[in-house]
């Protein structure tokens, strides 16, 4: 996904309030902070907190801060999230709640209501890493995405350009043929 399309899709999910909050708030989780549809359907309302007026997620060690309108879609989905199957509010611990009374949404239910935004999934994942890996460390990225370390720092080497590591890959090919 280029990065111009991703930023117009995170764009219209700020500001269209026609669109239902739930999908908003999961299409802002995915597009920026490179989560995917089953971390995003497992969160609970107690990753959720708010203190002296300030909003956090926590999606891995360390919470990440929600700058607004993110923030309150977060704070809205936690006060009335619903099930689809019920049309009341659910008192369930689920951020978003799934069709089974305590259960959160299904991974491709999620997946597939991002989809009907026109998000290509791992596109807009690959997107939003390769752009995270160039502004924070490894480490940061890791333990406030709850990404796996190594996983980070390869997709920091290919958002850099390891030039290094490739030029030994292709002398190493070369070599080999001879």
């Amino acid at each position: 996904m280029d990065d111009e399309a991703r930023w117009a899709t995170a764009r219209r999910l700020l500001h269209d309030h026609m669109l239902k909050p739930e999908d908003r708030l999961a299409g802002l989780l995915l597009l920026p902070y490179a989560q995917w549809p089953a971390v995003i359907s497992r969160l609970t309302v107690k990753d959720v907190e708010e203190r002296d007026g300030t909003v956090r997620i926590r999606l891995g060690v360390v919470p990440v801060e929600l700058p607004e309108p993110v923030a309150q879609l977060a704070l809205q989905q936690v006060e009335v999230r619903r099930s689809h199957a019920v049309l009341a509010r659910s008192d369930s611990p689920c951020l978003f709640p799934g069709g089974q009374p305590g259960r959160p949404i299904s991974a491709w239910a999620m997946g597939e209501r991002l989809r009907n935004f026109g998000i290509r999934l791992a596109e807009a994942r690959s997107t939003a890493l390769f752009q995270l890996t160039t502004e924070l460390p490894a480490g940061v990225l890791a333990r406030t995405l709850g990404l796996d370390i190594t996983v980070v720092v390869k997709w920091q080497r290919a958002a850099a350009g390891d030039w290094a590591a490739y030029a030994a890959e292709v002398s190493h090919r070369t070599s080999t043929q001879e």
